[in-house]
């Protein structure tokens, strides 16, 4: 398949032309017409900037990264490097050969005298390493913060995670992906275990410092902040290049990701590329995309075949449906497991990251990502999709209007064990969520194929009816559990804040 490609004009901008010129309207090339669309950039700047809460930075050098035999080197060669400060946040650094390389590079360089600060999450690291592996690290050096493990002030914020990957090093290069730190990502050749494809990103340039401070509002959350000494500003660092790109980092609540990628989606004119690890996409962004699909724009999606949670695996399959009549073309990884979070559009715009599209990555999570808009590098994205369409299978609906996919997943993902669980047992609970909420509101219309999730819901309810009916221990001594846990917690924290008000009114 060839690709169509245009001049150097940013996505925004050839948008809105070909919208003019579909209306009837000529874009005019005189010193007029040249400064309506300088004015009408930069409005649109204005929106692509308030949409992702990240202005765009130019003079930058990127480079596209492919799974982890591009990606760890890359970050194993910055690590060395360092002579100032190492920043790294990872949601899941698994305590295997690979975790521990990347330990021992950590500490060699923290014995050097490098400040190595550490981010770990505490529910994406759970049985994923042990405490003296993190023991260790601190021992050697490296400063370890994890992030919102369970506590009493905040008794449900613990659902919030810390789902970004990222690496920043002496405020000269970054790094932002979609890979964490484990043997998974780098497979087994002896054995004949592919990799896990994912994908990631270099930077350097003034955006670099973009990347250090996402990584310090983090840390700040957990304890003393990096001094600003320590960060950089972008005018302190020297143009490495001309790309023109955004740092998107994401924390709880703010959507920022959700409200780029709609404007995207509605924006795009030609072709909207997606892949997702973990997808279960909200009703308003599933309208944008069917909304753009029956437009003419090509909109396709890439996702997992393999799963580690088979139950889930039907769930993931029912969205489909929604999309493919409205024209857009999906796609299933055929290879162990697909963990790449992208999107490329129009051949000029494109994003890496770490932000699933689904509602614990748009709304719960922290997550960095990077919007690049350069041809260049779009393009680069296209040609990277196009092989991955290689090994992937399309699913198609038939004359009757069923859905035809594959019968069997690929299983060498489920067999290597569940680093995605959590992500997909979200997507699942999220989806059969939309639907039942539809169904006792009335404030949408169900889609037929969610016939299947009210019965699984109904019969979810009807189990839990039956031992409540007869067993009901089983289900009083978890809601006392967490009812207690409630309790301590609100109380917990009504004795900080009369505390606080006593202080106060002392002083």
């Amino acid at each position: 398949m060839g690709l169509e490609r245009k001049a150097a004009v940013p996505l925004r901008l050839s948008m809105y032309a070909e919208d003019q010129e579909d209306r009837g309207f000529s874009i005019r090339g005189d010193a007029c017409g040249q400064d309506s669309l300088a004015r009408m950039d930069e409005r649109a700047d204005h929106a692509f900037s308030r949409a992702a809460g990240a202005p765009l930075i130019d003079g930058n050098r990127v480079r596209l990264l492919k799974d982890a035999g591009e990606n760890y080197p890359a970050w194993l060669e910055a690590i060395g490097a360092a002579t100032q400060h190492i920043h790294f946040e990872s949601y899941i650094i698994y305590e295997d050969d690979t975790g521990r390389r990347f330990a021992d590079a950590l500490i060699a360089k923290a014995r050097e005298g490098v400040r190595v600060r550490l981010i770990r999450d505490w529910m994406g690291g759970l049985g994923k390493a042990s405490r003296r592996f993190w023991n260790d690290l601190k021992t050697g050096g490296v400063e370890v913060r994890c992030y919102n493990p369970p506590r009493f002030s905040s008794p449900f914020g613990w659902l919030s995670r810390d789902h970004r990957k990222m690496l920043a090093v002496d405020g000269k290069i970054g790094f932002v992906s979609g890979l964490c730190v484990g043997r998974k990502w780098e497979g087994a050749p002896e054995r004949g275990i592919e990799p896990w494809r994912d994908t990631g990103v270099e930077v350097c340039g003034p955006a670099v410092a973009d990347i250090e401070r996402a990584f310090a509002e983090v840390w700040a959350m957990m304890g003393e902040p990096v001094p600003e000494s320590e960060l950089p500003g972008a005018d302190e660092i020297d143009r490495a290049g001309d790309m023109r790109l955004r740092v998107v980092a994401g924390v709880p609540a703010m959507a920022s990701v959700l409200r780029l990628d709609q404007l995207v989606a509605t924006l795009a004119t030609k072709r909207l590329w997606l892949t997702d690890a973990y997808y279960a996409g909200l009703s308003t962004y599933v309208e944008a995309l069917k909304a753009a699909a029956r437009d003419g724009v090509d909109v396709r999606l890439i996702v997992p075949n393999a799963t580690d949670i088979l139950l889930l695996r039907p769930l993931s399959r029912a969205g489909y449906r929604p999309l493919l009549e409205a024209g857009v073309r999906v796609f299933e990884w055929k290879g162990p497991m697909l963990h790449a979070k992208t999107a490329v559009a129009d051949g000029s715009w494109a994003r890496v990251g770490s932000t699933n599209l689904n509602i614990a990555s748009w709304f719960g999570n922290c997550e960095l990502d990077l919007v690049v808009e350069d041809v260049s590098f779009a393009g680069e994205m296209e040609e990277m999709y196009l092989r991955d369409l290689t090994n992937a299978t399309e699913i198609v609906l038939d004359e009757r209007h069923k859905l035809r996919a594959p019968r069997r997943a690929y299983r060498r993902a489920a067999a290597s064990g569940g680093g995605g669980s959590l992500g997909r047992a979200v997507a699942g609970a999220v989806r059969i969520g939309n639907a039942v909420g539809a169904a006792f509101t009335d404030r949408r219309v169900l889609e037929p194929v969610e016939a299947r999730l009210m019965i699984f819901a109904g019969v979810i309810f009807a189990v839990l009816a039956v031992i409540l009916g007869f067993f009901p221990r089983v289900l009083a001594y978890p809601l006392m559990v967490i009812c207690a846990w409630l309790a301590a917690g609100l109380i917990y924290r009504s004795w900080r804040l009369y505390r606080e008000g006593r202080r106060k009114r002392r002083h």
